[in-house]
């Protein structure tokens, strides 16, 4: 009796073509989590809070326009009233995670 041939998926290239397509896996998740990963910094307790986050990113706009003139003193303090709502929605949805969890 002869001797069965080899399978195409039992040769070295194959293996190296699958380390390839699982290097390229990798890349293509650490593309898309890229944001996960580079988190600013923590608080005390180690963790983001991205109420704060939010909070501080908006209110640095609001100020800056009124510091150039676009929206007075009375319409900044509303802008960060409603920031403010908007990063604790923000916030809270992101805290819930995806539906299913």
């Amino acid at each position: 009796m002869g001797r069965r041939p080899e399978s195409y998926l039992d040769r070295p290239a194959a293996r190296v073509a699958a380390g390839f397509v699982a290097l390229a896996c990798f890349g293509a998740l650490l593309a898309i989590h890229w944001e996960d990963f580079s988190q600013p910094e923590t608080g005390a307790n180690g963790k983001v809070d991205p109420f704060q986050a939010c909070l501080a990113e908006r209110s640095a706009g609001i100020d800056k326009m009124q510091r150039d003139g676009v929206v007075d003193a009375r319409r900044a303090a509303l802008f960060k009233t409603r920031a403010a709502a908007m990063c604790r929605a923000a916030a809270d949805k992101k805290r819930a995670g995806p539906p299913g969890r």
